[in-house]
Parts: C-alpha cells; structure tokens; sequence
C-alpha cells in the first residue's frame, strides 16, 4: 500500500516574550506582536512577560530567567522564540534596547538549540513574504542583507548555495565565514545601485508631473489603517486590501478629481510601525519619499485602534525623518463603522483629540464628501 506524505510546511510555534523594562507594560505593543506574527502563519504556542529590572549583556535578562525561558520552550514544543523589548522609551531613555544584538541573538540560539527572532527581524520577514514586484523585491532583499551580515553565524541561515567561483579565486586562508562576507557586501553594492536607478526613475516620473501642474496627495498612515481601502473608494483602483499588516509595500498612484475642476494624485505608500527596522527605512526610502515630496498629507488613523495616539506619534516621527513634517496634512479617522455602543471611545470624542480632522469611513463611503471638499480647498 503506498504510503501518505504531508505535502504541506508544518506550521511553525513559536514562544513570544515581552520583556518588560520599568513599572509598565504596553499592552497594545504585546498585541502587535501577536499580530505580527500571526501575519507570517506562525502557531502561537504561549506569550510570556518577563519583568526585567537590569540588562544582561549576554541575554538581555538574568541567566537564571534565560534557562527558565528556554526550559519552558521546550516543554512546549516549540520551533522558535520571538523576542520583543517592551520598554516605555522617554527622554531620559530614547536609547533603551528593543532588538536582541547578534552576539545575544547567538547566545540565545545557542542556549535553546531553536531559532531566536527578534521584533525587527520579524518585520522584515514580513516584508519578504509580501514582496511581490522587482521594487520591492529589490528594496527587500536589501533590508535582509544587511540585517544578516552581522549574524552569518546563524546556524540556520543556510549560506553554503552563495559559494562558487573558479579554483584561486580565494585568498590564502579565507574561511567560509569570510567569503560569505564578501559575497553578501558586493551583494548589497549591487542592489543599491538598483535601487538608485529606480530613484532615478521616481524622480524623472515626479517631473512628469510637476510640468503637468498635477498636485500629489500621499496617503501615509500605521499599517492596516486602511491606506490602500481609501485609495480604492476614491478612485476605483483595485490595489490589494486586506485586513493583515504591510499588504502594500509599493507606491500606487492613481489620478482623482474631488471637483469637475481640481485633479490631483492620489499615492498609496506603505505603512508605518513602531521601531521601524532602520534597514528598511533605509532600503524603501525612494518609495516613502513620495509622501516626503506630496503637495498634501492624508495622514490616516485606524479609528477603532485603542492606542491611537500611539499610532499618531509613530507616523508623524517618520514623517520627521524623511523631512515631510512641513507638507499639509488631513488627518482622517478611518474605520468609525467599527465604533459601536459598547466602544471606549466616541467619534465625538476622537474628534476632540485631533482638531481639524475627519471621521470618515472608506468601507461604507461616510465622510469622504468633506475629505474632497477640505482638498479642493488646499489645492
């Protein structure tokens, strides 16, 4: 009789841990990370909170709490842990940890014999997933390369099919951790240069447009705020929204009239979170520039999100960094089909909290007549 095989991956467990620095703890980041990993099909086996008062260099946390933690991941059968510092960053504490360093990530390894992630590793897996054209493929790629090159010592980064070239073409001595190196350098030599001719092309585009006299009007906002949903009600695009985070990481323009007599742009721009890999920013930053270089900002908040505020902070910090802090922006509140009786919160209420914006729906369609009346008055 002939014998039955799975032919589909096993889905991955994972242990999350939260390690909480200071008195409080941010359940909304806790529920981030949930959701992030649920975004890469990950099993959720448990979600622990380690309170830590002092740092461990070796583990991010006391020895004695690092073998209860690896214990507890193998008595639960676990694939994988997932770390996330979930610390209140202030002024005083801007520079707090919030990503495991490589030397800890091996130690962790090492500890569990299991693969260890960390929060921003988790982000660029994400995107790595989603990636579906050259762009971002390329933008990508770039991110994870130079993620990894300080953590080739990875056990389960297979880096062995890079290796190649003609007898002599080594130097004396040079071990695979070295020519892996210089693989994954030249490696990142070539896709900026990539992405640098896509720039390029970004920049002929805005031009383009500049001399057409067509107003840009980049939506930005956290991720799932529901960007791509307000771009497709307005304009009729049939760009991929879906409730899940980063499903768009390309650029989508598409032209809307408010009025019979006022055209403008409408961008789609990839969503914003908290802590933000720095590569990523990095690699995607000729995409963001878009809103950096918009005539107007639709800034966009997830209505129904408890931490809102949080939301609203984050996006306006990246705005900052790009240097878009000075462009005009609409704030709408998105997703009041959400709110109900039994909310924390009223749209009335929201509206207090953000002077100067508008509730609107993308869903349902409410709103958007004041959305279009407020930008054919700043055009």
């Amino acid at each position: 009789m002939a014998k039955l095989y799975e032919t589909q991956d096993k889905q991955k467990r994972a242990l999350l841990v939260s390690i909480i620095c200071g008195d409080k703890t941010d359940e909304s980041r806790c529920r981030e990370l949930v959701g992030l990993c649920q975004t890469l099909d990950l099993e959720i086996a448990d979600h622990i909170k380690v309170r830590v008062r002092e740092k461990s260099s070796k583990f991010g946390v006391g020895s004695g709490k690092a073998e209860e933690i690896s214990q507890k991941a193998a008595e639960i059968g676990t694939d994988l842990i997932v770390f996330d510092w979930n610390s209140h960053k202030t002024a005083q504490n801007s520079r707090a940890q919030d990503y495991l360093s490589p030397s800890q990530q091996r130690n962790w390894e090492e500890l569990s014999g299991i693969p260890v992630l960390d929060r921003q590793e988790l982000i660029i897996r994400i995107f790595a997933d989603r990636a579906s054209t050259r762009e971002a493929e390329l933008q990508v790629k770039l991110a994870e390369l130079s993620y990894f090159l300080p953590r080739l010592t990875h056990k389960y980064i297979d880096l062995s099919r890079q290796r190649g070239g003609r007898y002599g073409t080594k130097g004396s001595g040079e071990t695979k951790f070295e020519t892996d190196r210089r693989k994954i350098e030249k490696r990142i030599t070539i896709l900026e240069k990539e992405i640098e001719q896509i720039r390029k092309q970004r920049q002929n585009q805005r031009r383009q447009r500049e001399r057409n006299n067509v107003p840009v009007c980049a939506i930005v906002g956290y991720t799932n705020a529901g960007k791509s949903s307000l771009l497709n009600t307005l304009t009729g695009a049939d760009v991929q929204a879906e409730d899940k985070l980063f499903v768009t990481l390309d650029a989508v323009t598409r032209r809307f009239q408010p009025s019979p007599e006022v055209t403008v742009l409408l961008t789609d721009t990839v969503g914003f979170i908290r802590d933000l890999p720095h590569t990523l920013i990095k690699a995607f930053r000729s995409t963001l520039e878009e809103a950096a270089l918009a005539n107007i900002i639709l800034h966009i908040l997830d209505a129904s999100e408890i931490d809102i505020e949080n939301n609203h902070e984050t996006t306006l910090s990246v705005l900052r960094e790009l240097g878009a802090q000075e462009i005009p922006v609409i704030t709408l509140l998105n997703k009041i089909d959400k709110l109900t009786a039994d909310s924390e919160t009223t749209v009335e209420d929201l509206l207090n909290r953000f002077p100067g914006s508008i509730a609107v729906s993308a869903k349902k369609g409410t709103g958007l007549d004041k959305l279009k009346e407020r930008i054919v008055s700043m055009v």
